[in-house]
């Protein structure tokens, strides 16, 4: 509306994303090629906005945290920053290292993707995301493919992470580097030496114009006594008389108003996180912690049904797998019945075969004897008529004894036949009675089947509308609280470990691919920095 001061814009932004933590951000809009910030107590159109419609402004993070983990409390305010940030790594208005840059690239993939599934995240499913500056990737004879096979490998790791922790992992990571959260600004010394002013969380600072990595001094605010401006002169008097005033000069007025109003806010932040939580903010920290408790809960609730879901389906496939497995025995049990009928039957036919020939085997050796015996009884007078006749008795005796031999054996061999046709039918007996028990248990699996893989529908679930999580934090046992802190601290460093391990593993690995005549200022900075051991830290330490 058109009587709207800055505040009442700025409050209608904040509701309508359902941001309580206002007071790190701001609606900036751009003026004659300067940044400025809407003023709460002043009228919308009272500022000097564009005058062209629609009138657009931006809403960004003003001021940083010190520690975005222990400052940052509602999701959607850790979100706004991670975007922030993200998109001032990739436009390199943040210097990040390569090595960084692979890292956070996982985290960012994490945060938009879940955990890695090599199924659906196959070859070639980051090609069409902006993940890595352009600075990097021109620094390397790498291909694409190649950048996206390290961002998976790190990807993969980090499974398990919401997406609310893979944006804080990302914060955490980016909050160390040197330019983050720092604002220049163009600036002349008495001696009309150019300087760069940075104003961020903890401090102004003073570089070169050619390393904003590293500040050539540094005021931090519980030093500074006094911040002023007169036309474009600044003035910074430090808490310790016996230290010169620092005097520079900017190139406009309005930047001297910018640069007032972000040294005020920060600082008041700054005096802020040093003393006790206001009220808000820790029914906030307990909101927090409640939400955090109620989706740990809910995110516990989700492996269950999802571990159930999949040892109900491994049940079933193991299920369907013997089911198949019965199937195929009862079909060889059934095949094998067939076979020994049909044997039974052959040999039944045989042994009948057989006895037959028995029987005829038999009549014939009792003629032979009847032949003999009428033989004997014509015997004839002469000697050699009995010579030739006792010859053909005792032919007639040889035929007779294999006949009788013969009919002995093809004896044995129909009683033997018969033995086989007795245990052919008994094998036939058995058959059947396996063929019956193996039915008998295929109904059974399969009524097990229909009744496993069926998933209840009554799966355990936690309800948490009649019922709220209180945490009551008191200082009655310090040294329990100094020990976790050590604990927590101790891993910290284990985990801060482990990260610089793999940081400088992809560093060494990716090194022999730098192209080293494309290699920016900043990029020989980081490289001296790095070589030197200093740090964002180590130079605040020093301060």
């Amino acid at each position: 509306q058109v009587k709207w001061k800055g505040k009442d814009l700025f409050d209608l932004v904040c509701r309508t994303l359902g941001l309580r933590e206002t007071w790190f951000f701001g609606l900036q809009y751009t003026i004659k090629d300067t940044v400025a910030w809407l003023k709460m107590d002043k009228k919308v159109l009272d500022h000097d906005v564009p005058t062209e419609e629609p009138v657009t402004f931006h809403f960004l993070a003003k001021f940083y945290p010190e520690n975005a983990e222990e400052e940052l409390v509602q999701e959607i305010t850790q979100h706004l920053f991670f975007l922030q940030v993200k998109k001032q790594i990739l436009d390199e208005k943040i210097y990040c290292p390569p090595e960084a840059s692979v890292l956070l690239a996982s985290y960012a993939v994490q945060a938009k993707y879940g955990d890695y599934d090599p199924n659906v995240h196959k070859r070639g499913f980051l090609a069409q995301e902006e993940l890595l500056p352009k600075r990097v990737i021109n620094l390397y004879q790498m291909t694409p493919e190649m950048w996206e096979e390290r961002i998976t490998a790190w990807y993969a790791e980090h499974r398990g992470r919401a997406r609310d922790e893979a944006e804080m992992e990302y914060l955490k990571i980016a909050q160390d580097l040197e330019m983050y959260g720092v604002n220049y600004f163009a600036i002349r010394n008495k001696k009309g030496t150019e300087l760069l002013l940075g104003v961020d969380a903890l401090g102004l600072h003073i570089y070169d114009p050619d390393n904003r990595l590293t500040p050539k001094i540094s005021f931090p605010w519980n030093e500074i006594r006094n911040i002023s401006y007169s036309d474009k002169e600044f003035t910074i008097k430090p808490l310790d008389k016996k230290i010169d005033v620092f005097k520079f000069n900017s190139s406009k007025l309005r930047v001297n108003k910018l640069i007032l109003q972000l040294c005020i806010g920060n600082h008041d932040l700054f005096m802020r996180r040093r003393k006790a939580d206001s009220l808000e903010v820790q029914q906030m920290k307990a909101q927090a912690r409640e939400e955090k408790a109620r989706k740990q809960m809910e995110r516990q609730r989700l492996a269950r049904e999802k571990q159930m879901r999949e040892e109900a389906e491994r049940t079933r496939d193991e299920l369907e797998r013997r089911l198949m497995q019965l199937k195929e025995e009862a079909t060889m049990a059934n095949e094998a019945l067939m076979r020994s009928e049909e044997t039974a039957d052959l040999l039944a036919e045989k042994a009948q075969i057989t006895e037959e020939e028995a029987k005829l085997l038999a009549q014939k050796a009792a003629e032979a004897e009847q032949e003999m015996q009428r033989i004997k009884a014509t015997a004839i007078r002469t000697e050699e008529e009995k010579r030739l006749m006792e010859q053909k008795v005792l032919e007639a005796e040889m035929l007779a004894l294999k006949m009788a031999e013969e009919s002995e054996r093809r004896a044995k061999e129909a009683d033997q036949l018969k033995q086989d046709l007795q245990e052919a039918r008994e094998s036939e007996r058995r058959a059947k009675q396996k063929l019956l028990e193996i039915t008998s248990k295929s109904s059974y699996t399969q009524c097990m089947n229909s009744s496993t893989t069926t998933l209840p529908t009554d799966l355990p679930s936690f309800n948490l509308i009649n019922e709220s999580l209180s945490f009551d934090f008191k200082d009655t046992d310090m040294k329990r609280l100094s020990m976790e802190i050590e604990k927590e601290k101790v891993e910290y460093m284990e985990k801060s470990k482990h990260l610089q391990e793999q940081l400088n593993e992809l560093k060494t690995e990716i090194e022999a691919l730098k192209l080293k005549e494309r290699e920016t200022a900043l990029d020989i900075l980081h490289s001296e920095n790095a070589s030197r051991g200093s740090s964002k830290h180590n130079t605040i330490k020093k301060v």
